[in-house]
């Protein structure tokens, strides 16, 4: 049995205006109330950071932002920073896919965003994950294991209690196609986790949590947080509605 507390994590990405965002906490916060088992993570738009705070104060969902920059305050026009985060949130996603293929993200980034976060008490989701090309080419075990230890490159074990991990192939998101459950498990048992207990020791290594993402709905989340390293997962679309976020938490139940 897994002794990892399951968490389940909604990327909003960029959705949501304040109106929308208020309605849909106000929704989910009855809904989760009774859910003292699984850990409960909103990863908001920046705009809508203090209105989650505030709306979710009082309950057991916490809140999480998209992304921040590497440095503390200076002239970088339409960044955050850790420092500002810290005031308004507990999670932080770095290293998203669509930062990656949009935004210029490199591992080198990665590391130096986690380091950042982890400096103010921010909790990392770091994102780790193959495209259908590097899927298709047998280079999934080589690409998720260049970006795990990349990305947590120089971190102590103190530091590594303190992250998440979510695998989530590229081909796999918003797509519709999902992979089935042994294979995700494979790449969270056969890959991930071995790497996690070299780099932090087999204790600490077995109890990271390893989220995954990729088309999970209501009606696979169940048998995919069944297996033996899926500890969750990180939400993309099915986090923007009430009735399809809760239906993942009772699959994580």
């Amino acid at each position: 049995m897994k002794k990892r507390t399951p968490m389940v994590a909604g990327n909003w990405k960029m959705n949501k205006t304040l109106s929308e965002a208020c309605e849909l906490l106000e929704s989910l916060k009855p809904e989760l109330a009774e859910v003292s088992t699984v850990d409960l993570v909103v990863c908001t738009p920046f705009i809508d950071l203090p209105l989650a705070k505030d709306l979710l104060a009082e309950s057991n969902i916490k809140v999480g932002a998209q992304n921040l920059h590497w440095e503390n305050s200076g002239a970088f026009t339409g960044e955050i920073s850790a420092p500002m985060l810290k005031e308004l949130c507990d999670y932080v996603i770095i290293g998203h896919s669509e930062r990656r293929a949009m935004f210029g993200e490199t591992d080198e980034t990665v590391n130096k965003k986690v380091v950042a976060a982890l400096v103010v008490g921010l909790k990392p989701i770091v994102c780790v994950g193959e495209t259908l090309g590097e899927n298709e080419a047998g280079q999934t075990e080589a690409v998720v294991d260049r970006m795990v230890r990349e990305g947590l490159k120089g971190l102590s074990q103190e530091d590594a209690k303190n992250l998440v991990i979510a695998y989530e192939p590229v081909w796999a998101i918003g797509t519709g196609k999902t992979a089935t459950p042994d294979q995700a498990n494979d790449v969270h048992k056969n890959v991930v986790r071995p790497i996690l207990r070299e780099m932090f020791g087999e204790e600490i290594g077995e109890g990271m949590r390893i989220l995954y993402g990729g088309s999970v709905k209501p009606g696979n989340a169940a048998e995919l947080f069944n297996q033996s390293d899926i500890d969750g997962g990180l939400i993309g679309g099915a986090s923007l509605k009430t009735a399809d976020f809760v239906g993942i938490v009772q699959g994580a139940l």
